[in-house]
């Protein structure tokens, strides 16, 4: 039997030998982590320069980006290294880091995607009451909350896996999950199953069951309301809906793969399913809401207008 204290590091099984590819692999990626990067900040730094754009909507949605930033960190440096590497191993201090950058993220998706649909249903719904609703002391206390408790949480969860006896260190995934590290356990892992099931009704059904009532009830208004009323319902929903979604299904795919046997799955399509959330949400959000929502779109053109016209006087001069 293994203990805790023999094992140093942990095997990362679905990585194989690219050969030549792991150039082309490993450009791919950091293109794809430098984009998400540029994009996200863009918004951030968009929406922090420009007035217009200090409203509840926008501070959650910059909250978004910075949880993009935040979770694609948590993996993209990571995954550029093993590409690169002979021997796909990570540290067991490494490994639970990134299972808390991971988790935390997902939990922070979600709350953010709930306070963003609160926003929206009080926006639709009591427009009358907005205002007075909405004030500076709310945002910052629902942005805070969003943070917190996914902070909580995901302490609790590993510090309920760490002390675990393994029997193990081969760990089926890309990247390190919590549940694939509890299946290494000699140990009960009962009270392990049952928390980690709490923190997924928690994390993922209960957001899921409120964004879904809160649209619901601004579906009714819509209907009821002007045409007006339901094209500026639609401009600003979409892209939240649309967000949603995307990340609602590569979620799916997180927990279905993590607890249940894929075994039968062919290698590639579990590795791109695994990391579909990780890598397609952070760059799919920020270029969603860019392109989508008028007054991002016009911040942006003011931004980079400006920026040339600057660039143009000094050149001039």
């Amino acid at each position: 039997m293994i203990n805790t204290t023999e094992i140093t590091h942990f095997s990362l099984s679905p990585y194989f030998d690219t050969g030549a590819y792991r150039y082309l692999y490993f450009l791919i990626i950091l293109t794809s982590y430098a984009a998400i990067i540029c994009a996200n900040l863009l918004l951030i730094v968009v929406i922090c320069v420009n007035r217009s754009l200090h409203e509840p909507m926008y501070m959650f949605l910059c909250s978004l980006f910075v949880n993009e930033l935040y979770g694609s960190t948590g993996l993209f440096p990571s995954l550029l290294l093993q590409i690169l590497s002979d021997v796909h191993t990570v540290s067991v201090s490494f490994c639970f880091l990134q299972v808390f950058c991971v988790y935390t993220y997902a939990c922070v998706e979600f709350i953010n995607f709930v306070v963003m649909s609160y926003d929206r249903y009080y926006a639709i719904c009591w427009p009358l009451q907005y205002k007075s609703c909405m004030t500076l002391k709310t945002v910052t206390s629902l942005i805070s909350l969003t943070w917190l408790l996914p902070f909580i949480m995901i302490v609790v969860l590993i510090s309920l896996s760490a002390p675990l006896q393994l029997c193990g260190n081969v760990i089926n995934k890309v990247f390190c999950g919590n549940y694939a590290i509890i299946k290494l356990a000699c140990s009960d892992t009962r009270v392990h199953n049952i928390f980690g099931l709490i923190y997924t009704f928690i994390s993922v059904i209960i957001p899921l069951v409120l964004i879904l009532y809160t649209y619901v009830r601004i579906l009714k208004v819509c209907f009821s309301g002007s045409k007006q009323t339901r094209q500026k319902a639609v401009s600003t929903c979409t892209p939240h809906l649309a967000s949603i979604s995307n990340f609602f299904f590569g979620c799916c795919f997180q927990i279905l793969q993590s607890r249940f046997d894929t075994s039968g799955v062919p290698n590639v399509f579990g590795i791109l399913s695994s990391l579909y959330f990780l890598t397609c949400q952070p760059l799919f959000t920020p270029l969603l809401y860019g392109l989508k929502m008028t007054k991002i779109r016009i911040a942006c053109k003011q931004l980079f207008c400006g920026s040339l016209t600057r660039l143009n006087r000094k050149c001039i001069h």
